[in-house]
């Protein structure tokens, strides 16, 4: 199945090595390509480190926030203390009664798409989608979702106003641990930290902001283009949803290769502890590595065939989620929502026809890699087209 809206942008580059130096925003990166580089450099916090305010994400994002992210901008392990305060929530998915609040919520977008005309997928599905959900896993009322989709798909990078609605959402933030703080209950996420402690002490409210920002900034926007590349990928290979109501226990291993051939984050920095060559690649201490899931996640030596889609692809040791102390504490809930999707589709007969798209791009100097979309317009019918 070699038709999908993916693409492999690092394959020349991986011919040249495991690492190469690239131009990201005139800043000069050290790329690390390679599957088994990519990992056991995400494993080695210290030769790479994340104790690094603004700087583990790329580009960085000292314009648009005033606090360190939490708990991704730390290393072990301190790292580990502050993730057990959050971890409850992120687990929170696996409980049966919390999937069937997803397959409702689902159920109810998919109907309304499916009785209008047509519907732009990225704004108008996926964004409430991942807005509403959310509200679920932090335990807050359903309405909070109003203003977070507000924020756009990315809250720093949809549009020219990042800095302003930067300073929005910390504002909102503040404003909610104000009533958290206020508040003898301890249920939802802003309770929970409010009255959280670690090594002995109460969270500084700096600590608190840091742990929400990363929770409204930091998976928004994956999401957002993994399940608008799914409605991609279905309106462009119809056969596949075939595949899926024949069997439903592809539903699975094609969610799997969505996350691995999709990889929304293209990369994640860590910042050099000290000089070093990093596969034949002189760094300077201080200098940012760029961990490319993207690239990892198309290595031929580990994945065979890999620029095919394959939905029975076993065994797929994917790392779009990251690897090692700082995989992603929301791939639970991302899994729960894509795998519900396809489910519901292939179950209840859905329909995707591609009526108009604009692909996002992601351009540097080095490379252009499509990371979902700007727009999908589509139109969703229930029922077979000879029904």
């Amino acid at each position: 199945m070699s038709k999908c809206p993916f693409h492999d942008a690092f394959a020349e580059h991986r011919k040249k090595g495991d690492a190469i130096p690239i131009q990201f925003d005139e800043e000069e990166i050290t790329m690390i390509l390679g599957f088994k580089a990519v990992r056991a450099a995400a494993r080695d916090f210290t030769s790479f480190s994340s104790d690094a305010p603004f700087r583990v994400p790329i580009p960085s994002e000292e314009d648009f926030r005033t606090v360190r992210q939490l708990p991704i901008e730390v290393d072990p392990p301190q790292h580990k203390d502050y993730r057990a305060l959050v971890e409850p929530f992120f687990r929170r998915p696996l409980a049966p009664e919390f999937g069937e609040r997803i397959v409702s919520l689902l159920e109810e977008l998919l109907v309304d798409a499916s009785q209008r005309e047509d519907i732009e997928i990225v704004r108008d599905f996926a964004l409430p989608l991942q807005s509403r959900a959310l509200t679920y896993l932090f335990d807050v009322d359903e309405s909070e979702a109003d203003e977070w989709i507000s924020w756009g798909i990315h809250v720093f990078r949809d549009g020219d106003d990042g800095a302003a609605k930067g300073s929005a959402l910390e504002e909102y933030i503040h404003r909610k641990f104000d009533e958290a703080e206020q508040s003898s209950d301890r249920s939802n996420f802003f309770e929970a930290l409010a009255h959280a402690e670690v090594e002995g002490r109460k969270l500084t409210r700096e600590e608190m902001v840091g742990f929400a920002n990363l929770a409204f900034a930091g998976g928004r926007d994956t999401i957002i283009h993994t399940v608008s590349s799914v409605f991609a990928m279905l309106g462009m290979c119809p056969d596949l949803l075939e595949k899926l109501r024949a069997d439903s226990s592809l539903i699975n291993t094609t969610g799997e290769e969505f996350f691995r051939m999709i990889t929304p984050l293209t990369h994640i920095g860590r910042v050099n502890t000290e000089e070093r060559d990093v596969h034949g690649v002189t760094t300077r201490k201080d200098q940012r590595i760029s961990l490319c899931w993207a690239s990892a996640n198309y290595d031929e030596s580990i994945f065979e065939d890999a620029a095919t889609f394959r939905p029975d692809r076993k065994p797929n040791p994917h790392i779009a989620f990251g690897n090692g102390t700082h995989t992603c504490a929301g791939a639970h809930h991302a899994r729960l929502i894509v795998k519900t999707l396809l489910r519901l589709l292939a179950e209840q007969d859905f329909q995707i026809e591609i009526l108009d798209s604009i692909e996002n791009i992601e351009k540097q100097k080095d490379y252009e890699r499509r990371t979902g979309f700007e727009k999908l317009v589509v139109r969703v019918t229930q029922g077979s087209a000879s029904s």
